[in-house]
């Protein structure tokens, strides 16, 4: 069933989408070294990094998928958010202090330092397949919901989107992609904690209507407890948020390349 897409809505989503181009072409003449479309010079701020990190964090995923998965079942999706300060604890002490002192674009330039040519190319050919296959689905879950809205095809949009996304880029680079995630987080955060207030509002009994629903169907559950290594369990997720996390702020590009454009 296809939602009503207003005039106003789709003024939004215009405007929304020609800002992001713009902002591309705004930071055009800022990026015209090597140094400064990889890293900016490091001469950004530390808070408009950090918030970009949060964006590169959250995603389509996050908010559609692994919400449609606690409420099909339940919060055991919870225990790998519970990870992140662990993993931000080591990547602030060992991983970035490293990376600043070692490395000025790659955390794969280290792996040629330490280990020769062929493990920075294993490192690299590895990340570039991991990331087509998230950006795959990622572009495929922000289709489901544009297709639902407006009625575009799917390949319509993931083509739009994926085009936009790359035009301002290329064109940008990393400082026009920071400054761009800054404003994106600012208007995820906002929309989510508008939606929540909405919903909530809007239960004829109010949040403890939703409350009690929620805790008659299991739903705040965090899974099983049971020591069982095979199947979901909370221990499984636990282990699995460390090591991803891990992996995303000690040695994902994603990261590192944003850790290399702050001034300190």
């Amino acid at each position: 069933m296809q939602t009503k897409f207003f005039l106003a809505d789709k003024l939004i989503l215009l405007v929304y989408f020609l800002g992001v181009i713009l902002f591309g072409v705004y930071f055009r003449k800022k990026s015209n070294t090597p140094s400064a479309f990889m890293i900016a010079d490091g001469r950004l701020p530390g808070w408009a990094v950090g918030l970009s990190i949060l964006g590169t964090f959250v995603s389509s995923i996050t908010f559609l998928a692994y919400p449609g998965q606690s409420y099909n079942s339940n919060w055991d999706v919870f225990m790998f958010s519970l990870t992140l300060p662990v993993a931000a604890l080591v990547a602030s002490r060992y991983f970035i202090p490293l990376y600043r002192t070692k490395v000025k674009v790659s955390a794969y330039e280290y792996l040629e330092q330490r280990f020769g040519a062929w493990a920075r190319i294993y490192g690299s050919i590895s990340f570039m397949l991991g990331s087509l296959a998230r950006i795959g689905m990622i572009l495929f879950l922000v289709s489901l919901v544009l297709h639902q809205l407006t009625g575009w095809s799917y390949i319509t949009i993931i083509a739009i989107t994926g085009i936009g996304v790359t035009f301002y880029t290329v064109i940008g680079g990393i400082e026009a992609v920071i400054w761009t995630d800054v404003i994106q987080v600012i208007i995820l955060l906002a929309g989510a904690i508008i939606s929540v207030i909405i919903m909530l509002a809007g239960m004829p009994g109010g949040p403890e209507q939703v409350i009690h629903i929620a805790a008659e169907h299991h739903k705040f559950s965090l899974g099983s407890w049971k020591p069982d290594l095979i199947n979901p369990t909370a221990w499984v997720v636990i282990l699995y948020g460390i090591m991803e996390n891990l992996r995303n702020f000690g040695v994902d590009q994603n990261y590192v390349q944003r850790y290399q454009t702050t001034r300190s």
